[in-house]
């Protein structure tokens, strides 16, 4: 298994890709259906993201293992406008209409780490942890 998997976002193609291989290293982990399911969505909305605000960027994603339990790390970045209000990004309701709806805090709840840095001018960077039940 390689060490990272690393996924150019530039177009709607590529997230299907990042999707897939999202749920490829999530089965090769050892995920269930169903969390590979909520990882794919995950990837989904932060790629759409990325094409809608930043037209390029990267999805990042390993395996990681902190002694105890493994599980997938995925990182976005880009080098967009970056995100002026993240307060505001990270409330209910607050999505474009060309996403799945989940936006950054539905991203956020099913996720068991999220963390958002953002630079207005310089990027946004999404990193986000799944653990293995």
């Amino acid at each position: 298994m390689p060490a990272e998997i690393r996924v150019p976002i530039e177009r709607e193609e590529d997230v299907v890709i990042a999707r897939q291989k999202g749920r490829e290293l999530g089965a090769e982990i050892g995920f269930s259906n169903t969390d590979r399911t909520i990882i794919a969505l995950a990837i989904s909305e932060i790629a759409r993201n990325i094409i809608s605000y930043a037209r390029r960027g990267e999805i990042v994603m390993c395996r990681i293992d902190d002694g105890v339990r493994l599980g997938i790390s995925i990182v976005a970045e880009d080098e967009g406008p970056g995100i002026p209000d993240i307060e505001l990004a990270m409330r209910d309701g607050y999505s474009t209409a060309k996403s799945l709806g989940v936006g950054l805090p539905g991203t956020k709840r099913i996720m068991d780490e999220f963390a958002l840095t953002s630079v207005v001018g310089k990027g946004t960077t999404v990193k986000m942890k799944r653990w293995l039940r």
